[in-house]
């Protein structure tokens, strides 16, 4: 999408006063709206142990938050992406969320994690954009349908340079500040 400024500046105004509806949750990705449901169980509890495997191996204390809006770079001539993961992480002695506005900076968020849902191919092929756009190290992908994880790293504009694939069930490393095997066996 290709907006002027006043668009833009409009968009992003409605966007921040938008009233979301109960049960669902907004975000603003490459100038298009996503109003999409609160995800399932089954994707829940797959975050659920990424997070807590996360807080048990990791060498590098994390602070994780389930809900926390993040402001990103835009994609030329769109208005500024606001995305909600899954999953973010960032070391716990910054202590990013502390006092955080409700859609902060990316800056010191050293992972995202999405789990797929009813729309894969955001989590597939949108976010990874954003998110190298905004410059955070790493990307966990849960792709529930294909049955694997895929780890994204190495970001330079607005694409990974590295991307490893693992099938669930298998472990996935993760480099620094992690420095573990996440084990994957009960994802799914």
């Amino acid at each position: 999408m290709t907006c002027d400024p006043i668009s833009e500046n409009l968009l992003l105004d409605w966007f921040a006063a938008l009233n979301t509806p109960e049960g669902f949750r907004a975000e603003l990705i490459e100038g298009e709206f996503l109003l999409r449901p609160l995800p399932d169980g089954s994707h829940e509890h797959c975050l659920s142990r990424i997070a807590s495997r996360i807080h048990t191996g990791s060498r590098t204390a994390m602070a994780f938050s389930g809900t926390k809006g993040l402001k990103l770079k835009s994609a030329h001539a769109c208005p500024q992406d606001h995305v909600v993961p899954d999953g973010t992480l960032a070391p716990s002695d910054l202590r990013l969320y502390r006092g955080a506005d409700p859609w902060m900076p990316c800056a010191g968020v050293a992972m995202v994690v999405e789990v797929t849902d009813a729309r894969p191919e955001t989590d597939r092929e949108t976010k990874p954009r954003c998110y190298a756009r905004g410059g955070i190290p790493l990307y966990l992908l849960v792709d529930r349908e294909a049955s694997a994880i895929t780890l994204f790293s190495d970001p330079k504009g607005d694409e990974y340079h590295e991307r490893r694939t693992r099938p669930l069930g298998k472990p996935l490393t993760l480099p620094a500040p992690f420095a573990f095997d996440l084990d994957t066996a009960d994802f799914l």
